[in-house]
């Protein structure tokens, strides 16, 4: 009688604990790096889509101010071929820019300077506690003013009784009162300066005023460029006050020159896109220079706060 050897029982290798532990690490590694690279993709698929956003328009209105009139009829959308870079020389000359150009610049310095130092006056004593209400009255008066209507019939009645209906220094003044965010940032900053600095120099005898020019603008300037430039756009801006309340057309902002290109029937959309690219250009140089202080003035009160 013979006897069938049984098949030899293969056992599974040992691996080291401290080896199983070591692949683990190395997965969990690996798939943690994977989610970041995931986040990081997505974060820049979400930034290329933002920059599109702002890019696309200033482009495709670039193409059409290149165009002639002829060629936008044919097809408004696609490619230029024309460069007509004389649209640019006949939007200048058409709308009159070189005389208004001049009174936009008074305007949006002047009424940024207004507008800057009102809220700087306005946000540091509430910023600093120094008056009732700082803790939620005058916070949540100034939110709600944002989503005030302008109130045009009193502001025009307004300007009749004092006089300075149709002069440069009413409308300055109107441009000026519009404070916007200006407080809000403001004191979202300043709240990140220690109060001590106020206690110290109220000792050495440093008087209100000159404590604000000397002490808290140098410390705030990131944010207070950011409330002057965000006030010189809205003014530079401007159309409906300037074309209410500016009946001298010598006295017009350069964004009345605008209307120039508004037909009866029909408009020269190509001359206007040039005319518009003629009007942003200087907004445009202006946040490129200035934009570190904006980021800074925007986001450094809000991490501080």
């Amino acid at each position: 009688m013979t006897t069938l050897d049984s098949p030899a029982q293969t056992t599974p290798p040992v691996v080291p604990k401290s080896r199983s532990r070591r692949s683990r690490r190395a997965e969990q590694s690996f798939s943690g790096r994977r989610s970041a690279s995931g986040q990081r993709a997505l974060l820049y698929a979400i930034a290329i889509a933002a920059v599109g956003a702002y890019v696309f328009p200033l482009l495709f209105l670039l193409n059409t101010a290149l165009k002639t009139s002829e060629e936008f009829v044919a097809d408004p959308i696609g490619p230029t071929q024309s460069f007509a870079i004389g649209n640019f020389v006949e939007a200048w000359e058409a709308g009159n820019f070189g005389a208004y150009f001049f009174n936009s610049l008074l305007y949006t310095l002047v009424a940024g300077v207004i507008s800057t130092v009102a809220a700087l006056l306005l946000a540091f004593p509430v910023a600093r506690g120094y008056i009732a209400g700082s803790k939620a009255f005058w916070p949540a008066f100034f939110v709600v003013s944002l989503f005030l209507p302008n109130a045009l019939t009193a502001q025009f009645q307004l300007m009749l009784e004092l006089g300075l209906y149709g002069s440069q220094l009413g409308y300055i003044l109107l441009q000026g009162a519009s404070l916007g965010v200006g407080p809000l940032l403001i004191m979202g900053y300043l709240r990140s300066i220690p109060r001590d600095l106020d206690e110290a120099a109220a000792i050495d005898g440093c008087g209100y005023f000159r404590y604000l020019l000397t002490f808290i603008v140098p410390l705030a300037r990131p944010v207070i460029i950011t409330v002057f430039v965000l006030q010189c756009i809205g003014t530079w801006n401007d159309i409906i006050l300037a074309t209410i309340y500016l009946a001298d057309p010598a006295k017009y902002p350069v964004t009345v020159g605008l209307f120039a290109f508004k037909g009866q029937y029909s408009n020269d959309w190509a001359l206007l896109a040039a005319a518009v690219l003629l009007v942003a250009i200087p907004l445009i140089l202006l946040y490129a220079f200035v934009q570190k202080y904006i980021i800074a003035g925007v986001t450094d009160g809000a991490l501080k706060t």
